[in-house]
């Protein structure tokens, strides 16, 4: 079996962590009889540097040669500056664009070895496992009109919100979908009581709820919601939201988990897959060899599963990663005061050598 897969290694961080991925990804390959292809592109501010756009079209036409895509990190205070459209994180809005992806998936699921560095209590956060269902592709993050308007001395800043059905019903057939393979419970969170873009949303995914009536449906506002994730986080089970509010709470609880260090993400959508740590380019400790690579190592075994639809070899570096836990190992920041830390070369060895 052959595949190949363009990595985008982005800032900060993401080169040293994607390095680690990949020493991992060649273990299973040598322990699968797979094939390993590696085409590498630039995206974000190391794009902006080089060729002056945030998402080359030379990375563009990759695309879709690649069976899946391996995303580091981007973005870093020398690039604040930037206009519209030339900052990093308009690669990334790009690129998410071109590949046609709407269904961001974000696992948050707290590790027995790692109870206690979570920063909640154990008796709160034990087995929680919770897979957050984020839509992509619509909301705020794409809606026009946009911009900053000079007026004068006075300025004016424009985002808007904008949902239509048929953004919202294919996100709720992933999210009931999902939850069928799992504990099938669908939170829908949304601001219903205030934005007309989240009422459309809680009647879109009411009607779609009735397609699975199977697959048990509730709704929270979103302050609601964030308070219920580090009060009760094992009431949920998938959590059903919009872009901007998918933003904000898996970083929530990526931190309950024990560090955002920890959470991968998958986003998938009618072309190819991207896969990518959901922490960000960490700019105060890049080049210092402490990032903590296995969110991204976890987020390359999501590809191996739901790209390669090798669950089998998947699972295997999910266990690795346990093992190396279980063992003791820890980077900077999951570890506990006074515990011994190993950097990030010596992690992705770790795991690499148990798979």
């Amino acid at each position: 079996m052959n595949y190949r897969i363009l990595v985008l290694p982005g800032d900060g961080v993401g080169p040293e962590v994607t390095s680690e991925a990949i020493k991992v990804l060649n273990r299973v390959a040598e322990r699968n009889q797979l094939t390993l292809h590696y085409e590498y592109a630039l995206i974000g501010g190391a794009a902006y540097d080089a060729v002056g756009v945030p998402l080359p079209k030379e990375t563009m036409a990759l695309c879709p040669g690649a069976d899946a895509v391996l995303l580091g990190a981007i973005g870093g205070p020398q690039w604040d500056q930037l206009g519209p459209g030339l900052r990093p994180e308009s690669g990334l809005l790009g690129i998410r664009a071109h590949l046609g992806l709407y269904a961001n998936l974000r696992p948050a699921k707290v590790s027995t070895p790692l109870v206690e560095a979570s920063p909640l209590k154990r008796e709160v956060v034990e087995g929680v496992d919770l897979v957050i269902v984020r839509e992509l592709a619509g909301g705020i993050y794409y809606g026009t009109p946009r911009g900053i308007i000079e007026d004068g001395p006075q300025k004016t800043g424009i985002n808007t919100e904008i949902y239509r059905t048929p953004e919202i019903e294919r996100i709720a057939h992933a999210a009931f979908q999902l939850a069928r393979k799992r504990r099938r419970k669908v939170t829908s969170v949304d601001k219903a009581n205030v934005l007309e873009s989240s009422q459309l949303w809680r009647e879109t995914v009411t009607r779609i709820g009735r397609e699975y009536p199977d697959v048990a449906l509730d709704f929270l506002y979103v302050d609601n919601c964030a308070m219920q994730l580090v009060t009760h986080p094992r009431r949920f089970d998938v959590v059903l939201t919009n872009n901007i509010f998918g933003d904000i709470l898996s970083d929530e609880a990526a931190v309950i988990t024990g560090s955002i260090g920890m959470l991968p993400s998958a986003s998938l959508g009618t072309g190819t897959a991207l896969y990518e740590p959901v922490h960000g380019s960490a700019p105060d400790i890049a080049g210092k060899g402490i990032a903590n690579p296995l969110a991204t190592i976890l987020s390359a075994a999501m590809m191996v599963e739901l790209s390669f639809q090798l669950p089998e070899a998947a699972g295997r570096i999910v266990s690795a990663v346990e093992k190396v836990l279980e063992e003791g190992y820890r980077t900077a920041d999951i570890a506990s005061p006074g515990q011994p830390t190993v950097g990030t070369v010596e992690m992705g060895d770790l795991v690499a050598e148990r798979i």
